[in-house]
């Protein structure tokens, strides 16, 4: 059974921790008990919210609908050969708990991943990514259910269509479909993957001659905590905005005028510059405007350094955006949700 609650704050429901309301507020433990929601008559014609963990999000107003938090839990092995497992995750099991309890087995593919916000069903929508690794390499398949219809549905990899923190969740099916579970394909005998310069270079540094996934989850950690502020603290969504993807012939123009040019290739066409230099180069790495700015250690972040409303956040994050353009002739995407 569910327990449907009237203006409900979703302040503790969002990494930002601006306040803003929901007309109706719901939390969802199965799939079973999300179909029978959608089948209820007093709810006809509301408009839904899926919320995950909230790390993705900026609430700029109240929500004059249904919030449902996903809240399904359970990680289990389906599956094991003598290679690989199958590990199955409910949607609403903490990223970060999962990175853990992998690490612990000794099962290998999303160490690299570790201190990623949000839940594991909002994995898979953002394609999350960080330190040269991605969902994508290790997604098996997930299964969900149609808003529509409330006919349910297994999605294998080719289908989800993957990119650069983007799937077929965030574009064709937004909003219209509830992801229930996860599953993803982990080595029983690790391969470490030190392609992040950052990364690796923090690992030689301690002189570990074979690190294990416990090393390399370590040190991301470490990593990710001396640049990006705990949520806990200072209300933030991690990056505010995607790496920017730019032809060739940009990074060409480009870098005659900046020589310090940080990109990498993505093919031999695209290449990919750090959104966090682009803001940083324009100056503004740790700006503040009233009760909100960029982050002084990571321009990428943007802070609400105590009572800012997401309307400031999202004007300052516009003000970035038109500065990135104005100076590099770059238009940043957001990556963070906007309500």
């Amino acid at each position: 059974m569910f327990n449907i609650l009237e203006n409900i704050s979703l302040k503790p429901h969002n990494t930002f921790a601006v306040e803003a309301f929901a007309k109706r507020f719901v939390e969802i433990s199965s799939a079973e008990q999300f179909k029978n929601l959608l089948q209820n008559e007093d709810l006809r014609g509301e408009e839904l919210l899926i919320l995950g963990g909230g790390s993705n999000i900026l609430f700029t107003e109240d929500f004059n609908g249904l919030v449902i938090k996903n809240s399904i839990g359970g990680i289990s092995i389906t599956k094991e050969t003598d290679a690989y497992v199958i590990i199955s995750a409910g949607a609403g099991v903490i990223w970060d708990d999962l990175v853990d309890f992998c690490v612990t087995k000794n099962l290998g593919g999303i160490e690299n991943l570790k201190l990623i916000p949000g839940t594991v069903g909002a994995a898979p929508i953002q394609n999350i990514g960080a330190y040269g690794a991605e969902l994508v390499d290790v997604f098996e398949s997930l299964t969900g259910i149609f808003i529509q219809n409330f006919e349910e549905k297994t999605f294998m990899k080719d289908e989800c269509k993957f990119g650069y923190r983007s799937s077929v969740f965030k574009t064709d099916l937004k909003g219209k479909f509830f992801i229930t579970e996860v599953r993803l394909k982990l080595n029983k005998k690790p391969r470490i993957n030190l392609s992040y310069k950052a990364l690796k270079d923090s690992v030689e540094e301690e002189g570990i001659a074979n690190p294990t996934i416990k090393d390399v989850s370590r040190h991301v950690k470490n990593i990710r905590e001396s640049k990006l502020p705990n949520p806990s603290d200072i209300g933030n969504a991690g990056s505010f905005f995607k790496n920017a993807e730019v032809h060739k012939s940009k990074v060409d123009e480009l870098i005659k005028i900046y020589p310090d040019l940080v990109f990498y290739k993505v093919d031999n066409e695209i290449m990919k510059i750090p959104s966090g230099w682009l803001i940083d180069k324009c100056g503004l790495k740790g700006l503040r405007k009233g009760n909100t700015g960029t982050h002084d250690k990571q321009a990428l972040v943007i802070v609400n350094l105590g009572g800012a409303t997401g309307k400031e956040i999202y004007e300052i994050a516009m003000f970035v955006k038109e500065k990135v353009k104005n100076v590099f002739g770059i238009e940043l995407i957001p990556e963070v949700n906007i309500i």
